[in-house]
């Protein structure tokens, strides 16, 4: 909500308000057949906040006003808007004021905090249908009640946003105060036959027409005769075997809060609710491979235990404990990504919990201490992995080749760097030992073990980063030991 005017800034206490408005005002430009211009008051003048352009008719501001201020000739009447809390309505209602554009205070606690224009196109003015001059006198209503500040209504906002809103255009049934329907447009008409109700609806009530044409043993949503009724501000789906409605009520309140009318926006959903119903089917269907995976990666690492204590060589058992950190690792990942559908995974808590795990599991009876420090945050699903086998295996050979014979201590250090765009930034990983003996000649040297094999190969190919050991000598730093260190490009 951002303008391109330097300073434009909306009080605290309006922006809620306004943000409303303009969640909700495609339905009254929609219904006026006109482009609305939503003026906030900035220095003496007036700065275009937002405008909505109507989908049923040709735009009338084929270019954009927003951040932009008032014409000469509109000026003067939004002054007068503003400072009189009342509406323009045609140009007869102020001298000189722009042919087909009327205006009308935005009110909010008693108090016109901005004014909201409505730009109709001359040009293609001709005798108007009946569905014209029910869609424009329903426009009026709602601008009057924005005018009152009783339109938009607070709770309005979440039914606006949601996945297949109704609207004006999918169909429109105006109802009186006691239900009754006074018109229906061709749409709503053509909805409404699918569910059954071929009669005329003319006269009739909107809500025991629907009821009484659902299936019989369908569950009936309790708020659906409040919305068909147009006494509520929400919105129910109406289901039955074969088709799925979506109905939305607007009522309508003049100025004593008294209910005179009300819109009932609906739209033929069936299509999307089979579409989302299938998206859930298939996400179930993945977070179920993931367990199963997981579940089967856990027995080969059961299995791979079990082997290990048959094992009569130190050396074959510790490759098979190996195997099964490995495995371990990736069956953590599996069950972490079952448990979400999202694009990004919180890495901490895996990563945490298998830098732990991998640093016990090598120890074995040594008593070897970890500290972590910094943050993996958010990363993409498809690094979780690599990642995790790379913190798994460097590790590994930290409690290997870098703590002496009673213990030792092994850090992991991560920190996001944050290059000039997102290009640059970059993921920084570190582990460090402290060296067999506490000199940094003892450190191990790094070469072709079958460990810093995975790790490049893991780093280079499959993160696309880069890694390098660095010596630590007491000299400079204060300790010895040796530090690898993790570069990988992270694609904000």
């Amino acid at each position: 909500m951002d303008t391109s005017t330097p300073g434009f800034v909306i009080a605290d206490e309006h922006k809620q308000r306004l943000e409303l408005i303009v969640s909700e005002w495609q339905i009254a430009a929609d219904l006026a057949f006109c482009d609305v211009v939503l003026w906030y008051p900035h220095e003496g003048t007036f700065i275009a906040h937002a405008q909505a352009r109507p989908v049923t008719a040709q735009t009338t501001l084929p270019q954009d006003m927003t951040g932009s201020r008032p014409p000469a000739g509109l000026a003067p009447v939004l002054e007068h808007v503003l400072a009189n809390h009342e509406p323009v309505v045609a140009s007869e209602d102020f001298l000189h004021a722009p042919p087909g554009v009327s205006a009308w205070p935005v009110v909010w606690q008693h108090e016109t905090i901005a004014v909201v224009t409505v730009h109709q196109n001359l040009v293609s003015k001709r005798r108007a249908s009946r569905l014209e001059e029910v869609y424009r006198q329903s426009a009026n209503d709602l601008f009057v009640m924005i005018a009152n500040g009783l339109w938009p209504a607070e709770d309005s906002k979440a039914s606006s946003t949601s996945h297949g809103n109704p609207r004006v255009g999918d169909g429109l049934v105006h109802i009186d105060a006691h239900g009754l329907v006074t018109y229906a447009s061709p749409n709503a008409t053509s909805a409404f036959r699918k569910l059954g109700i071929r009669e005329s609806m003319e006269g009739r009530q909107l809500s025991r027409m629907v009821t009484n044409h659902l299936d019989q043993g369908t569950p009936v949503n309790e708020s659906m005769p409040a919305v068909l009724f147009g006494r509520q501000s929400a919105r129910v789906d109406i289901e039955t075997r074969k088709i799925v409605l979506s109905a939305r009520s607007i009522p309508l309140i003049n100025q004593d809060g008294e209910l005179f009318a009300a819109l009932v926006l609906l739209r033929d959903i069936t299509e999307i609710r089979r579409r989302d119903e299938q998206l859930i089917s298939k996400d179930a269907t993945i977070r179920e491979i993931h367990h199963r995976v997981k579940n089967n990666l856990q027995t080969v690492g059961s299995l791979l235990r079990m082997q290990s204590r048959r094992m009569q060589s130190d050396d074959a058992r510790q490759a098979l404990l190996q195997a099964m950190s490995r495995v371990d690792a990736i069956a953590m990942v599996h069950e972490t990504l079952s448990q979400t559908m999202d694009a990004t995974v919180d890495m901490d808590e895996l990563l945490h919990r298998q830098f732990t795990m991998a640093v016990d599991i090598a120890a074995g009876s040594k008593a070897v201490t970890t500290v972590i420090r910094g943050s993996f945050g958010e990363l993409p699903g498809h690094l979780a992995t690599p990642l995790a086998l790379v913190v798994n295996e460097l590790a590994t050979n930290a409690v290997e080749h870098g703590t002496a014979a009673h213990g030792g201590e092994i850090t992991l250090l991560v920190k996001r760097l944050q290059g000039t765009d997102n290009r640059d930034s970059q993921l920084k990983v570190e582990v460090v030992d402290e060296g067999k003996s506490g000199s940094a000649d003892a450190t191990y040297s790094i070469g072709n073990g079958l460990g810093t094999q995975i790790i490049r190969t893991l780093v280079e190919s499959d993160l696309r980063g880069t890694i390098c050991w660095q010596r630590q000598h007491p000299a400079t730093t204060g300790t010895a030991g040796t530090r690898a260190i993790v570069h990988i490009p992270l694609e904000l």
